[in-house]
């Protein structure tokens, strides 16, 4: 959230901003936390040491970055 709300200070500045690329839509793997640090908006089922059942659910940070997408950045 506060990324965005940075960029709409950059475009009141005259930036010219094109887009906004999140870090990952779905969990990663973090080259040294492992599962641990989790930054999707789609948790993944799974562990470092087991893959499990590898089923996606939609965190809360879906849905509030559909709704920041729904309103082009405006609102919450």
């Amino acid at each position: 959230q506060q990324h965005i709300e940075q960029m709409a200070l950059a475009i009141e500045d005259g930036v010219d901003v094109i887009g906004y690329c999140p870090w990952s839509a779905i969990d990663l793997v973090s080259t040294h936390e492992g599962i641990a640090k989790r930054y999707g908006f789609i948790y993944v089922n799974r562990t470092d040491e087991q893959l499990l059942d590898l089923a996606r659910y939609k965190k809360d940070s879906f849905y509030w970055y559909q709704n920041v997408i729904d309103k082009n950045g405006l609102g919450e």
